[in-house]
């Protein structure tokens, strides 16, 4: 299956578990993703204004045992997704689904890891309606919309 989009969008990141799940208010962080075939840019503005950026591309479905090039399964953010989502959500809504995935880089040293795709029916030839997960080295889980 190969997904065309076009443009770009804008997105937020909610977090949902770690330090900065407790501020009040909440920080809201944003996130813009340039459109390509397979690939794009993304940019965020993570917490404390630090400037992010990386790449995302779409990613085949994966089959529960399916192990990447680096040794981590494809089970790494099932976890994230479930604690974001609810229980057993990565099982029933997310594995086996085509996934944009995007790494992150800060300029202040955050890493920042995400997961994104998009229920069925939904957004047509754009990369809005993506429903995601994120989580950072510092501890954050975040909820991912775009």
């Amino acid at each position: 299956m190969t997904l065309l989009i076009a443009g770009c969008a804008e997105g937020r990141l909610y977090p949902v578990r770690g330090p900065l799940s407790t501020e009040s208010p909440l920080p809201v962080l944003n996130a813009k993703m340039s459109a390509g075939t397979h690939s794009g840019n993304i940019t965020a503005t993570l917490a404390g204004g630090e400037k992010g950026t990386g790449r995302w591309q779409w990613a085949k479905p994966e089959s529960p045992s399916a192990e990447k090039s680096d040794g981590a399964t494809s089970e790494s953010m099932a976890s994230v997704w479930d604690a974001v989502y609810g229980q057993t959500f990565y099982v029933a809504h997310v594995l086996g689904k085509l996934m944009a995935r995007a790494e992150v880089n800060g300029d202040g040293g955050t890493h920042l890891q995400m997961e994104m795709y998009r229920p069925v029916g939904e957004g047509g030839d754009v990369p809005v309606n993506f429903r995601g997960v994120a989580r950072d080295n510092k501890g954050n889980i975040y909820k991912v919309m775009f």
